[in-house]
């Protein structure tokens, strides 16, 4: 279903010290004391293709509730969206200016109270360059088609007449196809929230005619989401502590799904380490970027684990950009990271990568 509707929101922009002030936290979340954050773990030689000698994570913004959905936005000389969850917020970082707010309220436009995540999740562009946003607390996948007018098409809110659960993060393919997930995270009580009207957490295709399928309910947390450089293999990240995994589901030639194999399995890292399968990021070379147990896990397209980038904190997502689109951007808790990288992300308006 496709509703055009003018939005309750109103874009905003403050200066880079107010936007941190908006989103700072209570006294118990304090800034790193230098401008970079975590480890660079090498467990495989392949590592030393995809990352420079050195390279570490260097913080560009703190003091957020919960940093979720980032995509670099190749325009006006190029600049990072990214969610704040809980305060219902998109903020914008653009290099040598700062942080500033682009949209609040962001995924919740309700009057009434809402639970701990009520703003958008996932964030993409769609091949017009148009921002694509996962609201949780409205429960829908929404297109902004004039930010001047904050003016934006709801794409997805019900299957077979049912209100999806909270979409979470999404993936587009060639031709427009939308793939997105839908755990239950943006509901006041999640799984258990009686407002839920699916008995599943799907994995779906939206096709540029409004056609919504359900591809999978095999997964029960599905979360970050992305597909292979030959679009033959979408990856599901599954945010659940009994089965912390990510499962490759092979992409027959009408969009739908083959049967799925598991990937990676974090699951004994549980409780160890911070953090869950989440969003998910992949390069042109095919190798899976996964923030989960640890930090941001980084897979050769085989599946062997090359690396981890060890931030210390529960780490929710990752998304290549920057001026070529090598900068790996990391929303980690409370921060904004990015760290240099010798490869580069997919659809990324951006000049060919030297062989």
């Amino acid at each position: 279903m496709m509703l055009r509707s003018r939005s309750l929101f109103a874009l905003l922009a403050f200066s880079a010290a107010a936007a941190v002030a908006v989103a700072a936290h209570a006294d118990d979340k304090k800034p790193a004391q230098s401008n970079t954050l975590g480890e660079v773990v090498r467990l495989d030689p392949r590592l030393d293709k995809l990352l420079p000698t050195g390279a570490r994570m260097e913080i560009l913004a703190y003091g957020f509730d919960w940093t979720e959905g980032p995509v670099w936005v190749p325009r006006d000389g190029g600049f990072l969206l990214f969610s704040d969850i809980p305060r219902n917020s998109i903020f914008r970082w653009k290099e040598g200016q700062g942080v500033s707010l682009f949209v609040r309220p962001a995924g919740y436009t309700g009057s009434e109270p809402w639970g701990p995540e009520p703003g958008t999740n996932g964030l993409l562009l769609d091949p017009e360059g148009r921002l694509v946003m996962c609201e949780h607390g409205n429960r829908r996948v929404t297109r902004l088609d004039q930010e001047k007018d904050c003016i934006k098409t709801v794409l997805a809110s019900h299957y077979l007449g049912k209100r999806l659960n909270s979409p979470n993060d999404a993936v587009f393919k060639s031709g427009g196809d939308l793939y997105f997930t839908d755990p239950p995270y943006g509901l006041p009580k999640q799984y258990d929230d009686p407002r839920r009207e699916l008995d599943w957490c799907g994995v779906y295709r939206l096709t540029p005619k409004g056609e919504l399928t359900l591809l999978t309910k095999e997964m029960t947390r599905p979360n970050g989401i992305g597909l292979s450089p030959d679009e033959k293999t979408l990856y599901v990240a599954q945010s659940d502590p009994a089965a912390a995994i990510w499962r490759a589901f092979p992409v027959k030639q009408d969009g739908t799904l083959g049967d799925g194999t598991v990937f990676h399995d974090a699951t004994e890292k549980v409780g160890k380490v911070k953090g869950l399968p989440d969003g998910l990021s992949v390069d042109v070379r095919g190798n899976v970027f996964a923030t989960g147990p640890g930090g941001v896990l980084i897979f050769d397209p085989d599946g062997t684990l090359l690396g981890v980038l060890e931030t210390g904190e529960a780490t929710a997502n990752c998304e290549f950009g920057g001026k070529d689109g090598t900068d790996l951007f990391i929303t980690a808790d409370m921060y904004i990271l990015r760290i240099k990288t010798t490869t580069q992300g997919l659809n990324f308006d951006r000049p060919p990568l030297k062989k």
